[in-house]
């Protein structure tokens, strides 16, 4: 029978239940809290090739630096440091390989004296666009190459940026031969660089803060930097008028991140995957802001001032597509790793060029017919 009595003793049984669960709560609570408290915030520098708040390449480094911390809740916090402000912009695979910093953003063509294979990362002259090469790092064999070609450097690689395809330079005077390289003195990188020495002219390798005042100055006679969005921002038109395209030398230029591997593999499973998710998406969003941004920007640059924009005649690009097979197969032939990367990208670069034939452009051509 429930009586007054019995019902006193189930609710002081009750409270004192509920007051041992609340207190055992309390205590689990608090202990999270402490936890949450003690959680070990992980600091990383990130050193970059690129001048500090540069459009694109630079603003692209700063907001994947930004998406991992806030994708890490903080717990890996993430410090940019601009082109010289932490180590020069020439020496950052060093800085991260040796852990001065724990990740670098720039281009792997800038470290061809460290590893001839890594250009084929950044661009090749008349080689993949950016879809192209992004379905090749991803899913063609090339990422395991490029992690291999890292390797022995301590670092872990990771596309994080691109351009799509680039102009093909600022000249201070009309190309209309191949003879016009003769003797020509230009900034550009890479495997371009070699294929402009092929045809008689001189590569110069120069960060992206120093163009200006070089083509200013007469130091060199031409550049090729990226396209309209980033040269605009640059004033390159102030030094230079005949502008060139296409960007035979860049057709789709991939942007890197490099993690030194000792600290990556000191991360817990989550933050690395948390990385590469951001990698991943910087590499995308990069890629979508030059394409929005740069048809606008190349208005700008001849209406406004005045820019004389041309394309390379049909008879120089075949010459320098000449050049740079040649150039390609003796790169491949000067060390083991170039040899396999070179066959893996030119035996994808045939795949995925007869695919696009019948897809990307024959749909082009057929929207543009008019």
């Amino acid at each position: 029978m429930f009586t007054a009595k019995s019902f006193g003793k189930w609710a002081v049984a009750g409270l004192a239940a509920a007051t041992l669960v609340a207190c055992g709560g309390g205590e689990k609570v608090e202990e999270q809290a402490k936890a949450e408290t003690k959680a070990e915030v992980i600091n990383w520098k990130m050193v970059t090739t690129w001048p500090k708040n540069f459009p694109g390449l630079g603003t692209g480094a700063e907001k994947l630096a930004k998406n991992i911390t806030e994708m890490s809740g903080g717990r890996l916090n993430v410090k940019v440091y601009a082109a010289g402000e932490l180590v020069p912009p020439l020496e950052v695979f060093d800085a991260v390989s040796r852990g001065t910093a724990e990740m670098g953003h720039g281009a792997s063509y800038y470290w061809k004296g460290k590893a001839p294979a890594a250009q084929f990362f950044a661009a090749v002259p008349f080689g993949l666009t950016a879809q192209e090469i992004n379905a090749w790092v991803s899913h063609g064999g090339g990422m395991a190459l490029w992690e291999e070609v890292y390797a022995p450097f301590n670092l872990v690689p990771m596309a994080a940026g691109n351009t799509g395809v680039q102009m093909g330079g600022w000249f201070n005077k009309e190309i209309n031969s191949i003879n016009d390289f003769q003797g020509l003195k230009m900034r550009i990188p890479g495997l371009g660089g070699e294929v402009l020495k092929k045809v008689g002219g001189t590569p110069v390798n120069l960060p992206g803060g120093e163009i200006f005042t070089a083509l200013q100055t007469g130091t060199i006679d031409a550049t090729e930097w990226v396209g309209p969005y980033n040269d605009l921002a640059f004033g390159l038109y102030k030094a230079a008028k005949f502008y060139y395209y296409p960007g035979w030398h860049e057709p789709g230029t991939t942007l890197e991140a490099m993690v030194n591997k000792t600290a990556f593999e000191a991360l817990p499973a989550d933050l690395k995957l948390i990385v590469k998710a951001a990698g991943r998406q910087a590499n995308q969003d990069m890629l979508d802001e030059f394409t929005a941004l740069n048809n606008d920007a190349l208005v700008t640059l001849v209406n406004d001032h005045n820019v004389q924009l041309k394309p390379f005649p049909k008879e120089v690009l075949a010459q320098l597509r000449t050049a740079s097979d040649e150039t390609l197969k003796e790169v491949a032939a000067g060390d083991e790793m170039s040899k396999k990367v070179y066959d893996s990208f030119m035996d994808f670069r045939s795949k995925v060029s007869k695919w696009h034939a019948v897809s990307e452009r024959a749909y082009i051509n057929a929207r543009d017919a008019d």
